[in-house]
């Protein structure tokens, strides 16, 4: 008899409060039933970046509405739900907090299974759930608060290639938005302005480029466009338009050529392994970003290796892809008890050295 699982996910561990139901039947493409996000962008507006306090709070109060509005949504009842998944970690301890608890809380009162999930490992088997493709995959998880290349062989089974020591992507565009008074998130603003910018204008710097490694670094970029920014007020008494824009242009170009510079090294590496359909996925909210997917997808064309990146709605936080990491983990026997903890770091790989530095949305892995 075929197996119907139904799961509701939870996702807490930023600034975006989820819930969402995904159910799959068999072998059969898993299927999104909800996915609902509250976003908390008007509260954090006035600070420049995610307070943590306000972020926790704001997650604790929504929870429940956003669990509710799911299976509403879904047109289903906690009677329908197999087992429940909730983000245990990395991220803000407060936020991942909220939702554990409010998981271990339905897990209790309905006596469901209860299953921790890896905020990355979200991300990551994200591309299983859109698009169904096969291990081993080399995957690129580049966000707010993340930026690692991994070898995915499995739910649980990832390698890191390397990763960023300092800022990652996301921190480096969003800094850069507020040097130059653009509205956050910095990513689309920055990217909006770089459009009608010349990206060859302000030479920015390459890091790390010279090391023959997957490794990234972004925080010297921030630093040498602060510099480029203060260097023109400094001549001219203030910036024009086009100075914003050819800042945004030469940061964006000089992120894109990094990131594609060493995917070429990383998938060298995972070529090692002989996959029999090569693909890179890449998932997470830069991955939104136009310039860095079109590098990405010339490279991959080069390379003869598929290319794939969920839509814009599951590369940003959401709830969609903890529930399905969960149902993978159910598939697998895998379970936890109410003494679930929450995590603010959790490496994928277990076996590699941790990478440097913290970022302000949320501790790397």
């Amino acid at each position: 008899m075929t197996q119907t699982r139904t799961i509701l996910g939870l996702e807490s561990s930023c600034d975006d409060t989820a819930a969402a139901v995904v159910r799959q039947t068999g072998q059969a493409p898993a299927e999104i039933l909800s996915n609902v996000v509250y976003g908390q962008t008007d509260l954090h507006s006035a600070y420049g970046g995610v307070v943590p306090e306000i972020a926790a709070r704001a997650h604790a109060e929504k929870l429940d509405l956003c669990v509710i509005e799911a299976l509403n949504t879904a047109n289903l009842s906690l009677d329908d739900i197999d087992a429940i998944a909730v983000t245990a970690g990395p991220g803000l301890i407060g936020g991942v907090m909220s939702g554990v608890m409010c998981a271990k809380g339905i897990a209790a009162a309905r006596d469901l299974p209860l299953i921790g999930v890896n905020h990355l490992a979200g991300h990551a088997l994200t591309p299983r759930l859109t698009d169904r493709i096969a291990y081993p995959y080399l995957m690129l998880l580049v966000s707010g608060g993340h930026c690692q290349y991994l070898i995915a062989r499995g739910p649980e089974d990832f390698t890191r290639l390397g990763g960023t020591i300092d800022d990652a992507p996301g921190e480096a565009f969003d800094k850069t938005a507020r040097l130059l008074g653009l509205p956050q998130p910095g990513g689309p603003s920055v990217q909006a302005e770089a459009q009608n910018g010349d990206p060859k204008r302000i030479r920015f710097p390459r890091p790390l480029l010279d090391r023959k490694d997957c490794n990234l670094s972004f925080s010297g970029l921030k630093t040498a466009l602060l510099r480029a920014r203060d260097q023109i007020v400094a001549e001219k008494g203030g910036l024009t338009r086009q100075d914003r824009a050819d800042l945004c242009a030469g940061f964006q170009a000089a992120v894109v050529d990094v990131l594609v510079a060493k995917t070429r090294r990383a998938l060298g590496l995972y070529f090692e392994e002989n996959p029999n359909q090569p693909t890179l996925a890449v998932a997470g909210g830069v991955a939104a970003n136009t310039a860095i997917r079109t590098g990405l997808t010339d490279l991959c064309a080069q390379l003869n290796t598929a290319f794939t990146a969920p839509p814009l709605a599951l590369c940003t936080d959401n709830a969609a892809m903890i529930a399905y990491a969960g149902l993978e983990r159910f598939d697998m026997g895998g379970r936890d008890g109410l003494d679930l903890t929450a995590r603010p770091r959790w490496p994928l790989d277990k076996t590699s050295p941790a990478l440097l530095g913290s970022g302000k949305k949320g501790a790397k892995a």
